[in-house]
């Protein structure tokens, strides 16, 4: 299973741990959207930046 993890809120003004999960997920600018593998890692850093994305959960061949 995948995620969809789409940025929906700016970095400005936000902790810098925030800003940099967000850059870790290959995240840059407002509406970019990356797909990641589900898996722990993944979730904690969706956990730390849940009120600035939004996440889709993928099955196995939706793209």
């Amino acid at each position: 299973m995948s995620l969809r993890i789409t940025l929906k809120k700016s970095t400005i003004a936000r902790k810098q741990n925030q800003k940099d999960t967000v850059k870790a997920l290959g995240l840059r600018k407002i509406g970019q959207t990356v797909i990641k593998p589900d898996n722990p890692c993944i979730r904690g850093q969706i956990f730390t930046v849940k009120h600035l994305v939004e996440v889709e959960e993928l099955k196995e061949g939706d793209n």
